[in-house]
């Protein structure tokens, strides 16, 4: 009998929307992660700097950008900086995810995902986000906090990354079907 994960993450989340392309044409996007600005609310592109350019384990160096009113409250990092993932699963027109780095250049369980399935004519794209334990940045933000403020922080930080899967496939759907 195989084991069933019971860990409960600090986030999960996804977002779903049917684009019309094979899951090969969407995958060949969502894997070139360097066109990542084309489409992230974020990441503002990058370069791959070791392995195989989208293959599993290969890293990838993204720069990003962050405005001042996401969680305003709370100390997360603002403005550009940068961070490397490393790629988790590389199944073409399948699969394609990675995972966060700490800064030793270990994986996190911060782990982003597309997700692709042959849907009529198209292709059904999934989003998906799961951090089971906090990352190393996640501890930083949250070492000061209380509990209430904690809690506080996972619900709006929660509904941030929502938010922000539903506008990366709102903007992949158009890149997809204008490129096609």
């Amino acid at each position: 009998m195989a084991e069933t994960d019971t860990t409960t993450p600090l986030f999960e989340s996804q977002a779903e929307i049917v684009v019309d392309a094979t899951p090969d044409e969407v995958y060949a996007l969502v894997s070139d992660l360097p066109r990542c600005r084309e489409w992230s609310t974020e990441c503002t592109g990058g370069e791959w700097i070791s392995g195989r350019p989208g293959a599993a384990g290969a890293v990838f160096r993204g720069h990003n950008v962050r405005g001042e009113d996401v969680v305003a409250w709370a100390p997360v990092v603002r403005g550009v900086w940068t961070t490397e993932s490393q790629v988790h699963t590389a199944i073409p027109g399948v699969e394609f995810s990675w995972a966060m780095r700490d800064s030793r250049g270990r994986a996190q369980s911060s782990v982003w995902a597309f997700r692709m399935s042959p849907e009529g004519a198209g292709c059904r794209l999934t989003h998906h986000f799961r951090m089971d334990e906090p990352t190393e940045g996640i501890r930083k933000i949250t070492r000061d906090m209380d509990d209430d403020e904690r809690r506080r922080f996972v619900t709006e930080w929660g509904a941030k990354v929502g938010a922000d899967l539903h506008e990366t496939l709102r903007r992949l759907k158009s890149i997809i079907e204008t490129e096609r």
